[in-house]
This record gives structure tokens, C-alpha cells and sequence, in this order.
């Protein structure tokens, strides 16, 4: 019929011992179409295991109770709370209101002490605070906090990202809290939580449009910024470490929690029909913007 594609012909010559050897015979081969071009599945991101911040809280705990065993309140006092917890005991009420050891002993654990850091040349004491906690309270507060909110980010970013936000963020509360509180010593986990808090905002500031339920991710984080900030109104907390590690966390993760915009797609797993004129690029430009400020202040603070 016209129109309709008329099938290929190959004429073959073939070499025969018959009369007829020059014969040359038809052979019809199927019609060769082009094969349509098959869509393939872009890669959505890895999931990644959570394990590094599960470990994190329970280095915390294993560390508060070592704690607890070189204190051994009934050897320095006789009205230590929870007697039958033997030197695993607590100190008073109105020595510790946390549930805790007494401050003598969280110093020779490796407590925030600017005098020794100074004069001593103690700076390890910038890290090792942050896994130090001054009580019960103090410890199961920070614990839940960096759970709910650590664990979300590690199988979002991966241990390697979000182990290094914890650690850094920690560390910038710490330096901050030496410039501002010099008379008392400082412990806890509260700088790097806020700065996986300070993690998650800038997150989902480069990250906005990528958000499918925009309002939803907002209220979340917001909820969880003030119930923290609320935290910081009883007494006995080192607000300069959450200022500091805030801000730490909030910088990095404009640097370390970026993510390509919707609808870039990596050439290794384009479709094959695929065109690289309509390629979007990675990035955005605000995005590229925020990295290279939160870079610098990072570097030059």
C-alpha cells in the first residue's frame, strides 16, 4: 500500500557448480525500524545508614558513666542522692541539681576550663568538653535532641558529612564559650546539637526548592529551634555554646548540605534520548552564592 515502508531486499550471488552459477537469488529480510529510545530510571538519592550519630550518644553515655565511677560521691561526701547506686552515686541537690558529678571531677575529665587552656596550653579540653555532661537531665536533653535531629541528616548526607557538622559545630560552641564565660567550666554535647539545628536551616535554605511540602519542613524545624532556645532559659547553660555552635553549623551546611537543583540530571544517567542543550546545571546560582560566603567567613572567622 503507498505509504507503508517497503521491506529491504539483499540480492546475494551465490557460487554454485549448476549451469546457473551466476544466479542471483532475492532473500527478504525483516524491515529495520529505529529501536524507540528506552527511558531509564534517574537515580534518586541514597539512603544512607544511620550509625556514626547512634554511636556518638552512646560514647556520650559510656563517658557519663565513667564519669560517675571516678566522682564516687560516697567517698568525698556523706549526703550523696541515690546511695544504693553505690560510687555511682550522685552528688546533693545543691551541688549539682543535674544529677551528676561534681565539678572537681568533670575538670579532670577534660571539662571547657579557659584558665587551663590558656596557661596551660590545654587546648584538647575544647574537644573533650563536648563529651562530657554535667548530669542525668543534661545528658538525656542533648541525647534525644541530637537522635531526632542527627539521625534525619545522616541517612540524608551520610556519616562523613554530618559526622564532621557534629565535631566542627562542637567545636566553634567551644571556642565561643572561651571568649565569654572564663570563670566557670563549660561541658556538653548542646554546641554541636545546635549546630546540627544550625545544619538543618541552612539545608533547607539553599535546598528550598527541591522541598515538595515547603510548610511542613519549615513548622518542623522552627518547632525544634525554639523547644531547644527554650532550653536555654534554666540555669546552668552555656548559651555561648549554643550561639557558637549555631552559627558554625549553620555556615557549614550551606557548604557541606548542598544539593543539585530539581530537574539537573548527571549525564553518566541521562535517557538516551537525552538532549544536553536542555541540561540544567547543578547548582543555582543563590546556592552557589551561599557556599562561597558561608567558605570565607568560615575561613577567615
Amino acid at each position: 500500500m503507498p505509504g507503508e515502508p517497503r521491506p529491504l531486499e539483499i540480492h546475494l550471488r551465490v557460487n554454485s557448480k549448476r549451469s546457473n552459477a551466476n544466479m542471483v537469488h532475492p532473500v527478504a529480510v525483516e524491515t529495520v525500524y529505529p529501536v524507540p529510545p528506552q527511558r531509564q530510571e534517574l537515580k534518586h538519592y541514597r539512603k544512607w545508614f544511620p550509625w556514626l550519630i547512634p554511636l556518638f550518644v552512646v560514647a556520650n553515655i559510656v563517658l557519663f558513666v565513667i564519669t560517675m565511677y571516678v566522682n564516687n560521691c560516697p567517698h568525698n561526701s556523706v549526703s550523696c542522692i541515690a546511695t544504693f547506686l553505690g560510687r555511682f552515686s550522685f552528688q546533693p541537690f545543691k551541688e549539682n541539681p543535674l544529677l551528676g558529678p561534681s565539678s572537681l571531677t568533670l575538670q579532670k575529665m577534660g571539662a571547657l576550663d579557659v584558665g587551663r587552656v590558656v596557661h596551660r596550653h590545654q587546648g584538647w579540653r575544647l574537644v573533650t568538653c563536648m563529651w562530657l555532661h554535667a548530669g542525668v537531665f543534661h545528658l538525656l536533653a542533648n541525647m534525644l535532641g541530637i537522635l531526632v535531629i542527627g539521625i534525619r541528616l545522616e541517612q540524608e548526607f551520610g556519616f562523613v558529612l554530618i559526622g564532621l557538622l557534629f565535631v566542627i559545630s562542637g567545636f566553634g560552641g567551644s571556642l565561643l564559650s572561651a571568649l565569654f564565660i572564663q570563670s566557670n567550666i563549660s561541658v556538653g554535647a548542646s554546641g554541636a546539637l545546635f549546630g546540627l539545628l544550625g545544619g538543618m536551616l541552612s539545608e533547607l535554605i539553599t535546598n528550598w526548592t527541591i522541598y515538595e511540602n515547603k510548610l511542613a519542613a519549615l513548622l518542623t524545624l522552627v518547632i525544634i529551634i525554639v523547644i531547644n532556645l527554650a532550653v536555654g532559659i534554666l540555669p546552668h547553660v552555656d548559651n555561648f555554646a549554643h550561639i557558637g555552635g549555631f552559627l558554625t553549623g549553620f555556615l557549614l551546611g550551606f557548604v557541606f548540605l548542598i544539593r543539585p537543583q530539581f530537574g539537573w540530571v548527571n549525564q553518566r544517567y541521562a535517557p538516551l534520548n537525552y538532549s544536553p542543550e536542555r541540561a540544567k546545571p547543578k547548582f543555582k546560582k543563590y546556592q552557589c552564592i551561599l557556599w562561597v560566603l558561608s567558605l570565607v567567613i568560615l575561613i577567615v572567622g
